[in-house]
């Protein structure tokens, strides 16, 4: 049975279009259950449309049409369940359609294909026989169409891209904010890693193409790397520092010549070497894993380019585009001449990968995790990419355009607008101070925005550099790295927080593979398990930050006292050794926590007693309270952090704080957004650390609103039943002082 549930599903996602896949499907589901009639009906707009059959009047495909409130197959769609009848003609809702030419059918068992849920459509299947279709049947039917949701909900956007002339949207996940328009330029890996395996009688030539190869795409990652190195993005420097390792002798590249040393053709060795180390790491389904994946097959490709197509020349578009791919790689991106690549939209992929991370750095607008992009047929259809919101339009109408030009245009001129107040200081009107902080993680994303436009840096995120490295970075490494963030931020001060891996951000070199990675081994308890790993990163933070009091430290995903006391019993022993043994004038940081394991907001007293400050990860308490994880996509519109539940948590939080004498501080993405700015001030949240791009917004939106005026809003937020009521409130009270405009 698994076997041709599977044998179906391949079948139908390898159809080149939706009528040829609903033809395919319909034919084999009746001859896998041995049944006298199969037939599909589609959703389009409020009707049901007879699409393909195998046992109805053919010429009725098309023309059959229903809406949901008319017969047995309406009824499926309405109440989007299954209905399994031993003879469909004395159901009350039954309706005979003459131009089907079903009179003679008796048993009938109709379920509901649902996509996200939204229904796609009715698969049905009949039989002459009055029967009820057993158990087994029913679930078989059930498995398929929740298995085939996704493939015929991909085959209908791509037909309806390539018949429409309506625009169509899909979305994603935003790893790099901003909007852009341009065609899109698909890549989905030309060359292909699964090559033909063949011996070669001449290994001597075959070893010297494969060293010309290696050493022509070590060139090319060289020169990258020279070139990010110049602009001084340390980090974007790493990634090609990472991959060059990789084509070393003791590497891949050494595996690459031994299997042509062992008789293999060079296309053969590179393409059985990537293969074979790409199922170990896959195999694992794990994130860590994947990632480590997908450089080896970037180099793959690379190598087995040089060797099939030498002549090729490197991407170069004549026009501006958005590039749209399966996973963007490092090198792929940063290979595009940066006035040609103005976005970026993959179908997989992490907000801190490789790709993401650089997005980030070349400042270029990408969405990740949208799918069915790459088979929808969009290549060099018109795009307008909206990375603020995770949307992607394809060809918008011509209204549209204008709309998201005069959108562009006018978001230039009010972020001139914002920055010309940056270097004022974030005061309402009625004089209450914020203190406005920067998140950051790349060194590229510090520079003088620091000094110019925020109070210090609120968090920065240490995993970043250890994520870009292919082992664990020395001490030396980090002291070097902390001290450049330090001196990056002048004499303000500079929270870091201690390495927080596990969960959706991966170190290769150290795989864990968990089945609930967000509730596992991650933040404090890796550091707290691993004492000889976070001795020296504690080590080289208290040497970065000498004898000022610039620096704090920051322990994440912390859910208990006991964790609490043993880290500082560690940041004590690495403060006294260097103490003693490097400098006498040395001194200890202060210490903080991330608040975002709820079980700490009902410790707050006993926590003012260990550490000096408190910093809310709004990002990790919202998913732990809503028990939502915020990576995945099928339960994505169930993560709010305007959830009422939430804002109350973060109001108690706030005045447990100030009761405890407890300074404290929000980093999470809420502290960025306007709304959330306005609701946070409300309760009494006069410290905000986020990302580089919302400085300046912010700024300005808090010297327009009066402090006395947030509290009865607060209070009529909290009194509300969902997240979006809460935004509509705050929505009304940003157009009623002229500040809408901030909300685009």
């Amino acid at each position: 049975m698994l076997k041709t549930l599977r044998d179906i599903t391949q079948a139908v996602a390898a159809a080149q279009d939706l009528h040829s896949a609903l033809a395919l499907l319909v034919s084999q589901t009746k001859s896998a259950m041995a049944t006298q009639c199969c037939s599909i009906y589609i959703l389009e707009g409020r009707q049901l449309i007879l699409s393909a059959t195998d046992g109805l009047l053919t010429d009725a495909v098309g023309q059959v049409k229903m809406s949901l409130s008319e017969g047995l197959v309406g009824l499926v769609a309405e109440r989007e369940e299954a209905v399994n009848l031993a003879d469909a003609r004395q159901h009350p809702r039954f309706k005979e359609f003459s131009e089907v030419e079903e009179e003679s059918f008796r048993a009938f068992l109709a379920v509901p294909i649902i996509y996200q849920k939204r229904i796609l459509g009715v698969l049905v299947v009949q039989q002459v026989e009055a029967r009820q279709f057993n158990e087994g049947e029913e679930a078989f039917l059930m498995t398929l169409a929740a298995q085939l949701a996704m493939a015929i909900r991909n085959l209908r956007m791509k037909d309806e891209v390539k018949t429409s002339s309506n625009q169509l949207h899909f979305t994603g996940t935003s790893a790099a904010n901003g909007i852009a328009i341009a065609h899109a330029l698909v890549l989905g890996g030309q060359i292909d890693l699964e090559q033909p395996e063949s011996r070669t009688q001449d290994i001597t030539s075959e070893e010297a193409r494969l060293h010309t190869a290696i050493s022509t795409c070590k060139d090319t990652l060289t020169s990258l790397s020279q070139r990010f190195d110049q602009e001084q993005d340390n980090e974007v420097v790493s990634i090609f520092s990472a991959l060059l390792l990789l084509l070393d002798h003791a590497s891949l590249g050494g595996e690459y010549i031994k299997e042509v040393r062992d008789g293999w053709c060079a296309v053969s060795a590179v393409s059985r070497v990537s293969l074979r180390y790409i199922e170990q790491f896959t195999q694992m389904q794990d994130l860590y894993l994947k990632e480590r994946a997908s450089d080896i097959r970037d180099l793959g490709q690379r190598v087995l380019r040089l060797l099939i197509e030498p002549e090729r020349m490197e991407v170069d578009p004549e026009i501006p585009v958005i590039l749209v791919t399966k996973e963007a790689d490092a090198t792929m991106l940063a290979e595009f001449p940066r006035q040609k690549l103005v976005g970026i939209v993959t179908e997989q992929g992490g907000v801190n990968s490789h790709a993401a991370i650089l997005a980030r750095a070349l400042g270029v607008p990408a969405i990740i995790g949208v799918e069915g992009v790459l088979t929808a047929g969009i290549d060099n259809k018109l795009l307008i990419i909206n990375a603020n919101r995770g949307q992607l339009l394809v060809s918008p109408t011509p209204t549209l355009i204008n709309e998201y030009r005069n959108l562009i245009s006018a978001e230039k001129a009010l972020q001139k607008q914002y920055a010309m107040e940056l270097n004022l200081p974030a005061e309402t009107l009625d004089g209450k101070r914020i203190h406005l902080y920067l998140n950051a993680g790349l060194l590229s994303s510090l520079g003088s925005e620091i000094a110019d436009g925020s109070d210090g840096v609120g968090l920065y995120r240490t995993e970043i550099p250890f994520m870009l490295h292919q082992r664990f970075p020395s001490e030396s490494e980090q002291v070097k790295v902390y001290k450049e963030v330090l001196e990056a931020a002048s004499d303000k001060p500079v929270v870091m927080r201690t390495l927080d891996v596990g969960g959706d951000k991966p170190l290769s070199y150290f795989p864990i593979n968990e089945e609930n990675p967000f509730l596992g081994w991650r933040g404090i308890r890796l550091s707290l398990d691993h004492p000889e790993l976070f001795l020296v990163q504690l080590r080289a933070m208290v040497q970065a930050g000498g004898e000022g009091e610039q620096l704090h430290i920051l322990l994440p995903m912390v859910s208990s006292l006991d964790e609490i006391d043993q880290a500082k019993a560690y940041l004590e022993q690495a403060y006294f050794e260097l103490k003693n043994d490097v400098n006498p004038n040395i001194v200890r940081p202060k210490l903080g926590i991330m608040l975002e394991v709820p079980a700490l907001l009902y410790q707050l007293a006993e926590v003012a007693k260990r550490v000096d400050f408190v910093s809310v990860g709004s990002n990790d308490l919202t998913q732990y309270l809503l028990a939502v994880d915020r990576n995945n996509p099928r339960v994505s519109t169930l993560y709010d952090c305007y959830h009422p539940g939430i804002l109350r948590a973060l109001k108690r939080a706030r005045f447990d704080c100030w009761q405890y004498h407890l300074p404290v501080s929000v980093c999470g993405e809420l502290a960025g957004e306007p709304i959330g700015v306005i609701l946070l001030v409300a309760m009494g949240y006069d410290q905000l650390s986020m990302n580089q791009g919302s400085l300046a917004k912010v700024n300005y939106l808090l010297r327009r609103v009066s402090h006395s005026d947030l509290s009865e809003l607060l209070e009529m937020a909290l009194t509300l039943n969902n997240g979006r009521q809460v935004r509509e409130l705050v929505r009304s009270y940003f157009e009623s002082r002229e500040l809408g405009a901030l909300l685009n």
